[in-house]
C-alpha cells in the first residue's frame, strides 16, 4: 500500500480527494490537514509515502513547508497539487525537492497514476507548464526583496512593512526600489502583482 497524506484547505476538495483516492486498491489515505502549519507534525506522526500539498494554505504555504518536510521526512515523496499553474511556483517546487507539480484540473485516475509514478522515482511535470517555466527563467529577486514585496502586496505602508519585517524604512525602500527595477514595473504594487503572477512570491 502507498500511504498518502493530503494538505488542502478546501474541505470539500480534500474530502473528495481522500474518498476517490481511497477507492484505489493500492492507495491508503493516512492523514488530511487543512493548514500549512499542520503538515510536518502530521507527516511525522503518520509517516506517509507521498504528501500531496496545495500551495495556497493558511499559515504557511505548501511551497514554504516543502523544504522543511523534505528535511524532516526525506523518504516522503512530495507532489504539489495546485490551482495556480505559475512557472515560478513550478521552479521553486522543483528546487525545493518536489517530485512533481500537478494542476487540479486533471482526473483522479491521472493523479493516482502520478502518485504511483512518483513513488517509482519519476518526476511528474505538466509539459506545457515545464516549458513555460523554462521560458520564464528564474526569479530575479533576492530572498529579502521577495519578503519585502510580499509584505507590501496588501498595500501596507513603508513603515508597516519595516515594522513587520524588523527592518529600517530606508532598507525597505532600497529593496522595493531594486525589486521595481528588476521587474521593470512602475511602482511597488505593480512589482508585487507581477512577482505574484509569475509565482516568485
Amino acid at each position: 500500500m502507498i500511504r498518502v497524506m493530503i494538505a488542502e484547505d478546501q474541505g470539500m476538495m480534500r474530502d473528495a480527494l481522500a474518498l476517490l483516492l481511497g477507492l484505489e486498491d493500492d492507495l491508503e489515505i493516512v492523514a488530511q490537514v487543512s493548514s500549512g502549519d499542520a503538515i510536518v507534525p502530521a507527516a511525522t506522526e503518520h509517516r506517509p509515502d507521498v504528501a500531496l500539498l496545495d500551495i495556497e494554505l493558511p499559515g504557511r504555504s505548501g511551497l514554504d513547508v516543502l523544504p522543511v518536510l523534505r528535511a524532516a521526512l526525506p523518504e516522503c515523496v512530495v507532489l504539489i497539487l495546485t490551482t495556480f499553474a505559475r512557472p515560478g511556483y513550478l521552479r521553486r517546487a522543483m528546487e525545493a525537492g518536489a517530485a512533481g507539480f500537478l494542476v487540479k484540473d486533471g482526473s483522479v485516475e491521472e493523479l493516482a497514476a502520478a502518485i504511483r509514478r512518483a513513488v517509482a522515482g519519476e518526476r511528474i511535470l505538466d509539459p506545457a507548464l515545464a516549458a513555460a517555466a523554462l521560458n520564464a527563467g528564474p526569479s530575479p529577486l533576492t530572498d529579502r526583496e521577495r519578503d519585502v514585496l510580499a509584505a507590501a502586496l496588501d498595500g501596507s505602508t513603508i513603515a508597516d512593512v519595516a515594522a513587520r519585517l524588523r527592518l529600517s524604512e530606508s532598507t525597505v525602500r532600497n529593496h522595493l526600489s531594486s525589486a521595481i527595477g528588476k521587474t521593470n514595473t512602475r511602482n511597488r504594487i505593480e512589482a508585487a502583482q507581477l512577482a505574484r503572477h509569475n509565482g516568485w512570491l
